[in-house]
């Protein structure tokens, strides 16, 4: 079968979440022996693949607004004509609209006969979400069942949604009990993030223990999108300027999709600081993978992905106790290999083969 995905921000090694769960999606099809295609907007990068296509009559700017794409589509026209003609000419049985903006699903431009599936990362109830579901996407999809609840908290209809996690596109055999203890004793706080103000990463080192006494190396990754003009260069700088005045806090730039789990690998534990839900949390997947306990804000989907593999907080309980709950944990070595044994169980049927198996079964009725 020929599956299509579109999604106009994706590039490969692109820091976001949706990106790599679209990519990771992709290879599971292509693992079970179907064809999974990208559709994105241009610009065309080096590393762009041959199932890869760009769009020649949509090019966003980097990074890109959602304002800067509606912009663009006020004549949607040309685009929907582009789509439509790469979908018919490479046979396409199945289009995904992996956003309700970003992935075309507003304007849902499939050639007549091909089936259709519209997915839902984000918890938006605006105008173009309505818009996407009137057009009767054969099936809707979503990451979590947090999601499906909360849509539903939301007014939505997600009573028959179907929940498609995301997969673990990058794997690697987690680290020898030694040096997991060896970690524990003296192994840094690793932490991995988009340069978003709600991955709370600036209020996580506003509350940095001085008495920590371990490194703390934090990914700060831009992506190609953000909310509004300058955001991410604004979260930067201010991160960057409040490590600076932190002894051993470093802030490292992005790196790419497969260095990441071995980067966690080598991390005592990681902080998720996200102040709004995580709908599924990849980056506490990864770190889960390779035995390394998850300290979190239990929202979302974190709670439920991360189970006895860390230590939840409550968000209104601040910042300051994610820290507390790291050093708690990292402090019992009985409870910290306890979390560090449970992690990869907790992750392991995330592989991108389950994952796209998961997908078929629950597009095949759209089909």
């Amino acid at each position: 079968m020929n599956v299509a995905f579109v999604l106009l921000t994706h590039n490969p090694d692109e820091p976001a979440g949706i990106e790599r769960s679209i990519a990771a999606l992709a290879v599971g099809l292509r693992e079970l022996g179907h064809r999974a295609l990208i559709i994105a907007a241009g610009p065309a990068s080096a590393a762009d693949g041959e199932d890869l296509l760009r769009l020649t009559s949509l090019t966003l700017p980097r990074p890109a607004l959602e304002e800067n794409l509606t912009a663009l589509l006020t004549d949607p026209a040309p685009v929907e004509e582009e789509v439509r003609g790469l979908l018919a000419g490479h046979a396409v049985d199945l289009v995904c609209w992996v956003d309700a903006v970003w992935g075309l699903g507003y304007l849902s431009p499939a050639p007549a006969g091909t089936a259709t599936a519209l997915m839902v990362h984000v918890p938006r109830t605006d105008a173009l979400l309505y818009r996407s579901l009137e057009h009767r996407p054969g099936r809707v999809l979503t990451v979590s069942d947090f999601m499906v609840e909360e849509l539903a908290r939301e007014g939505v209809d997600s009573s028959n949604w179907a929940v498609v996690p995301n997969a673990l596109m990058h794997t690697l055999t987690p680290p020898a009990p030694g040096e997991r203890e060896a970690l524990r004793e003296r192994g840094p706080v690793r932490i991995v993030a988009r340069a978003e103000p709600h991955k709370g990463i600036a209020e996580l080192l506003k509350a940095y223990p001085a008495e920590l006494g371990r490194p703390v190396q934090i990914v700060l990754a831009e992506a190609g999108f953000e909310y509004w003009p300058g955001m991410q260069n604004d979260v930067v700088t201010e991160c960057r300027a409040l490590a600076a005045s932190l002894p051993g806090v470093e802030i490292l730039p992005a790196v790419p999709w497969q260095e990441v789990p071995s980067f966690l690998a080598g991390a005592a534990v990681t902080v998720v600081s996200s102040t709004s839900p995580e709908t599924f949390g990849n980056v506490a997947a990864e770190a889960l993978s390779v035995g390394t306990p998850v300290v979190a804000y239990g929202l979302g989907h974190l709670p439920s992905l991360t189970g006895p593999a860390g230590r939840m907080t409550a968000l209104e309980s601040g910042t300051g106790v994610l820290w507390e709950a790291a050093t708690s944990l990292l402090n019992n070595p009985a409870a910290y290999h306890a979390a560090s044994a449970a992690g990869p169980l907790q992750v392991a049927a995330h592989t991108p083969a389950a994952v796209a198996q998961t997908f078929l079964d629950a597009t095949g009725p759209a089909r």
